[in-house]
């Protein structure tokens, strides 16, 4: 039997949730499904790349834009923008499926209009912990959202614990994987000439504001840095996300000598992918570090609480974000390590597994409305 044809939105505000989303979105055209893309956030931002180009790639896709947000905007103010910008779309668009990633502001929004819609939406990697607002934004969506697609058991439990039925979670691992475990579509010598990275050996550096510690948090990026200096490596930065704080660190960032640290404000995924294989070691707060790092065998500092009780590896060194001399203790030890690799998170098998979940008639007859599920 032919499935049916479905029309699938996949919503996407940052550089990250893109990666992860993109290799779904690939899976359903290849499956014969219509795609299209909300793009928002900061993808829009010409201080984080307008990386709203790199979607714009995606070949056979509808791409709609819109703009949420002025830089410095309070997440209240891009969450407002957001529900009403992605409202007017649901207006004149009726997608089958809305498909939302993770715990962004942008997420939250989208599913506050699906819900009050009546539209469904598939929550990509609910059931997540992290240290930041972020996670109470995780689990709202989670209320929100009619499906699920989860990275782990665990975080089926916990989506479950939450009342929602087992039937409608789905374990596929962590989209972004599947691009970590295929073969790299570049060579490192055209991502080193493309961004021009000078150096052969080095680290990358991904530190982002931490909601709740926003008084403090300028402070941490200048413990990292300075211990990134005082090691004598070489590293390439990339520029942290557009959460409250991120002016602080942009204030750190643009103090690094330029001879050993090459700041890119962000990477086309495939290439990002490609440097990660290859660095000496991976440092700061991003959850790449605990998700991504350690399912390509790569060392990785975990700095400050961002990322707590997230995960944990035998190549991942958690470190506190004002502990200059342990920073650098970390990095003197880890560098340069290899590691068996973690599949915790995945074995980057996610895009079929999620096809494989909406070729199923019984996804697209679930109740509209959701009842809360006990044991």
């Amino acid at each position: 039997m032919v499935p049916e044809r479905r029309s699938i939105l996949f919503v996407t505000g940052t550089r990250a949730d893109f990666g992860k989303i993109e290799p779904l979105a690939a899976a359903c055209r290849d499956a014969g499904h219509d795609v299209s893309f909300f793009v928002t956030g900061m993808h829009m931002l010409r201080r984080y790349g307008e990386t709203r180009l790199e979607v714009r790639r995606f070949p056979g896709a509808t791409v709609h834009e819109y703009v949420n947000q002025s830089h410095g905007d309070p997440l209240d103010l891009v969450l407002s923008k957001t529900v009403i910008g992605f409202s007017d779309w649901i207006d004149e668009h009726r997608p089958d499926l809305v498909v939302a990633h993770g715990d962004r502001v942008e997420a939250l929004a989208v599913g506050l209009v699906c819900a009050m819609r009546y539209v469904p939406c598939a929550h990509i990697e609910g059931g997540e912990l992290s240290g930041t607002i972020d996670e109470l934004f995780r689990h709202c969506n989670t209320k929100l959202s009619r499906h699920h697609f989860v990275s782990s058991e665990d975080a089926k439990r916990r989506v479950v614990s939450l009342g929602e039925s087992p039937d409608d979670v789905h374990v596929i691992g962590s989209p972004e994987l599947d691009v970590h475990g295929a073969p790299s579509q570049v060579c490192l010598d055209e991502v080193r000439a493309h961004y021009e990275i000078g150096f052969e050996e080095y680290g990358i550096v991904v530190f982002h504001p931490v909601t709740s510690e926003a008084d403090t948090i300028g402070a941490q990026a200048t413990t990292l840095f300075r211990a990134l200096v005082a090691s004598g490596r070489s590293f390439v930065v990339i520029a942290p996300n557009n959460d409250p704080g991120s002016n602080e660190i942009f204030a750190e960032i643009e103090l690094l000598p330029s001879d050993r640290f090459r700041v890119v404000p962000s990477m086309r995924f495939a290439h990002f992918s490609r440097l990660m294989k290859s660095a000496s070691v991976i440092a700061g707060n991003s959850s790449l570090g605990v998700r991504e790092a350690p399912f390509l065998g790569v060392p990785s500092l975990d700095v400050g609480t961002r990322q707590q009780g997230r995960s944990d590896a035998p190549s991942i060194t958690h470190v506190d974000a004002f502990d200059q001399a342990a920073i650098e203790r970390a990095l003197e030890v880890q560098w340069g390590r290899r590691f068996e690799r973690s599949d915790s998170f995945g074995a980057g098998n996610a895009a079929a597994s999620f096809v494989e979940v909406l070729e199923r008639s019984d996804f697209w007859e679930r109740p509209r409305q959701k009842q809360f599920f006990q044991r």
